[in-house]
Order: structure tokens, then C-alpha cells, then sequence
């Protein structure tokens, strides 16, 4: 399948064959429940970018001494979203396929949920982190069960109970709550991660999917996205986070909800553009 790549994400240009992790871009938002735009991101985050160096000082570690190719984005079609997400799980099967790693820019966070499909029919044993401000639990939202309200709801209907650990949750109707809580279907730490150790040493021998909502950061230091959510954490905090998950087996990854169209300034974008450098260096 041919990719549609206008830029490169900085020191990501070495070939498919050649590299151990795959960047895809995913540029859909449409089920997007309040502001749209997170499907220009992708696109937004490779050019600032180049804002960046390809070292990271948190981790002593450089893009340039890593195999990772920028494959662009996935041409995806408008207003199917069911043959959006055939689209991108064929992209996704094919970079499993050749044994690479994908982390895949979104969009919207429904788009996770093709790629985390594709990764666990590699690894049946999988187990997903999901980093967000929202639960994202419900069976449906306004009748329609695919959308970005409901994407951790469709992973647990394949993964079941134990495998998804939820992180920096402050969001959702109560039933949700109740749901993952007291009927026990997934972990959830509310607010933040001061938990995210324990269940490090938990799965420490599982293949890992890590899916990261950027509003699980506070608005104040974030605001460009779709769902801004007041309560979050730091950027500090985010680096300490994938820190923590350097010692995992993560075999695929994805950052969504960069809507960078409401932060004029530039700075979600600049932050989103960080955070992907880290976790492809923790990969």
C-alpha cells in the first residue's frame, strides 16, 4: 500500500526494509464528538519536527542511531468510517507482518483501535496502557458504537477483562466509571499514574501496546485538541511516564488527538512532536 508522505518526522528516513519501527499517520476525525481537526496533525507534527533535534538529553539517546521509517499518511476516505478502519488495519497488518513495530499519529482516538487489532492478532497475550483524560468506555455514543467515545469499549470486546490499564482518567458518564471500577473489566487510575510502577512490574513479561490521547495533559500546557479537559498532568510528567515504560516489551504505539488548529501559538503541536521523539526512543 502506497502512503502519502509530503514531510518526514526529523531522523525518521531510513527505509521500510531496513528499519525496526514503522511512523504511520492516521488523518481521520469523523466521529469526532466536539471539535474537530484532529486529522491535520500528523502532518503539523512532522514539520515542527524539525524544531526538535534528533537527541533526547532525557533518555541520552539519538534518532539518528535508530532504523525508523516515516512511511506518511494513510489515504483515507471520507465519511466511511468503516472502511477507514479496514484502511488503516490493512496498513497495520502489513507493518506487523515484517516484524516492525507501528506508531501510528492520529487523529482522532478511534483510530487506535484498528492497530491495536492488528498487533494482537501478532501477540494474543497483549496488553494495552491507555493514557487519557477520557474513559472512552461506553457501548455506543448517540446510537453509533464506533466512534471516539467508545474505543477502549471495542478493545475490551476482543481483549477482555485484565488487559487494558487505564491512566489519568478524570472523565466520563458514571456509568463507565462503575464499569471499569466495581465490575472490575479494566485498571483504572484515576487523575494520574502514581500506580503506573506496580503495574510496570505486573506486565513486564507481556507485549505492550501503548496508546497515548494527548489530552491527558492539562489544557494549560495543552489546548490544542478536541476534548480539553481541565485536571491533567505536566509535560514533565508525560517524560516521566515513558521513562517508566522504558523497560516494557512495547510492540506498537500511537499519540492522538492533536487538534493543532486551536492552539495558534504552536505549542500542543511542539509538545505532541516531543512526546512521539521519547516513546520512538523507548520502543
Amino acid at each position: 500500500m502506497e502512503l502519502f508522505n509530503r514531510y518526514c518526522f526529523i531522523g525518521c528516513e531510513k527505509s521500510f526494509e531496513e528499519s525496526e519501527i514503522i511512523i504511520f499517520g492516521a488523518p481521520f476525525d469523523g466521529t469526532c464528538s466536539f471539535r474537530p481537526g484532529s486529522r491535520f496533525a500528523p502532518n503539523k507534527i512532522r514539520i515542527d519536527s524539525y524544531g526538535l533535534e534528533t537527541y533526547s538529553p532525557y533518555l541520552d539517546r539519538d534518532l539518528e542511531d535508530r532504523k525508523i521509517h516515516d512511511a506518511g499518511d494513510i489515504d483515507l476516505i471520507f465519511g466511511n468510517k468503516y472502511a477507514v478502519m479496514d484502511t488503516i488495519k490493512e496498513y497495520a497488518q502489513h507493518v506487523v507482518k515484517h516484524q516492525k513495530k507501528p506508531l501510528m499519529i492520529g487523529g482522532e482516538h478511534l483510530v487506535s483501535l484498528p492497530v491495536i487489532s492488528a498487533v494482537f492478532e501478532e501477540h494474543p497475550d497483549l496488553v494495552v496502557l491507555h493514557f487519557d483524560a477520557h474513559t472512552d468506555l461506553r457501548g455506543d455514543y448517540m446510537g453509533e458504537e464506533l466512534s471516539h467515545a467508545t474505543v477502549i469499549k471495542q478493545v475490551w470486546d476482543f481483549l477482555g477483562d485484565g488487559r487494558i490499564y487505564q491512566f489519568g482518567i478524570r472523565s466520563g458518564l458514571k456509568e463507565e466509571f462503575y464499569w471499569a471500577e466495581k465490575e472490575g473489566h479494566t485498571f483504572m487510575n484515576k487523575y494520574g499514574y502514581d500506580k503506573l510502577d506496580e503495574v510496570v512490574q505486573k506486565i513486564k513479561d507481556k507485549p505492550v501496546y501503548v496508546t497515548i490521547d494527548l489530552d491527558i495533559l492539562d489544557p494549560s500546557i495543552f489546548p490544542g485538541t478536541g476534548t480539553p479537559e481541565p485536571g491533567g498532568i505536566s509535560f514533565t510528567d508525560m517524560l516521566d511516564i515513558l521513562q517508566k515504560l522504558d523497560s516494557l516489551n512495547i510492540v506498537g504505539a500511537d499519540v492522538v488527538e492533536l487538534a493543532p488548529d486551536y492552539d495558534p501559538t504552536g505549542v500542543s503541536t511542539a509538545v505532541a512532536s516531543k512526546i512521539i521523539r521519547e516513546l520512538m526512543l523507548i520502543l
